[in-house]
């Protein structure tokens, strides 16, 4: 039996949604190839019987399970699946040291350990896994999907692609030599500062108080993260953010670059005012067959995603019937 760290886990219901009566709900635990142990709510239908499809869900980036991904997760479920929401490594309930690091290679084998956990539930059909990643974790679904042949079907939505934002900034707006030497002086600078202080300095989560004059997608943030709408006291978005010094290993490298490989289903999902859609959009033209499909949400910004917004914007019927159909 692969080794686990014990994890404090919270009993009560601390979520940003409602419970729902549909569904029986409890705190699982598994571990990744790290050595982490990843903490994530489990959905379960009531009233079924027989082997269920499963979902693997997670994200926004910096946000936790009991955020958006939580609320995926058991709508999907009150529509027949199994599913489960995941809290990262090294951030929310899941264990991992320092905190507030993320990383490509590690957060990829975040959700493949999540498909492990799911192929050995007795309730759940191994041939029938798919995966949910929201934002950044959007991006990680699709890197993800690339090489894991048991995920059958992906949906991203809203989707961030992390390692192009890490090495060009926002809307491409630093993509030449300069701003990235800039970058890398930053963060190398911060690497001896924390190594002298002997702690990891935090980026800070949403700006708090908000500019007046801060871009559309910051405030966008803002409605989400710090309001009661999304605000979580586990959520790196919501509080402290991420360690200055996590961007390194997105900055340098590239996702996506066997994307044109993915046999199995994708659907990728965003609003059409989001400030983000142009990574979905580019994505989108690097995947190949006809089981892939764009979605564009008329007027849905990027958080209108995290929740449904004022409209209830989340397309879940859409993703329950490309579920039904490629986890048949």
């Amino acid at each position: 039996m692969m080794k686990t760290e014990e994890l404090k886990l919270v009993k009560e219901w601390d979520k940003t949604f409602a419970k729902s009566d549909k569904v029986d709900h409890c705190k699982v635990t598994f571990v990744n190839h790290f050595g982490i142990t990843l903490a994530a709510d489990m959905y379960v239908p009531k009233n079924v019987e027989g082997k269920l499809p499963a979902i693997a869900v997670s994200g926004p980036f910096g946000a936790c399970k009991e955020q958006s991904s939580g609320l995926y997760a058991q709508t999907m479920a009150e529509r027949g699946f199994l599913t489960i929401a995941f809290d990262p490594s090294f951030t929310g309930e899941s264990g991992g040291y320092p905190r507030a690091m993320h990383s490509p290679d590690i957060n990829v084998e975040d959700f493949q350990a999540a498909v492990d956990f799911l192929s050995v539930q007795d309730q759940v059909d191994p041939e029938r896994i798919g995966i949910i990643g929201i934002c950044g974790w959007g991006g990680m679904a699709l890197q993800t999907a690339c090489y894991d042949t048991r995920i059958k079907a992906t949906v991203t939505s809203t989707m961030y692609d992390m390692s192009r934002i890490a090495g060009n900034g926002y809307f491409d707006s630093e993509d030449n030599k300069e701003a990235r030497k800039a970058a890398r002086d930053a963060v190398n600078r911060q690497r001896t500062e924390d190594y002298r202080k002997g702690s990891y300095a935090r980026a800070g989560g949403v700006v708090d108080p908000l500019p007046e004059d801060a871009p559309f997608f910051v405030k966008d943030y803002y409605d989400y993260y710090k309001t009661d709408r999304g605000y979580h006291a586990r959520s790196l978005n919501s509080n402290d953010g991420w360690a200055v010094t996590a961007g390194t290993s997105l900055a340098n490298s590239r996702l996506f670059t066997y994307a044109g490989e993915i046999d199995s289903a994708v659907l990728m999902i965003h609003g059409e005012k989001a400030h983000s859609c142009y990574m979905s959009k580019d994505a989108f033209q690097l995947l190949k067959g006809a089981n892939k499909e764009l979605m564009i949400i008329p007027d849905a910004v990027h958080t209108d995603l995290y929740d449904g917004g004022d409209k209830d914007y989340i397309p879940f019927d859409k993703m329950t019937a490309f579920f039904n159909e490629y986890l048949k």
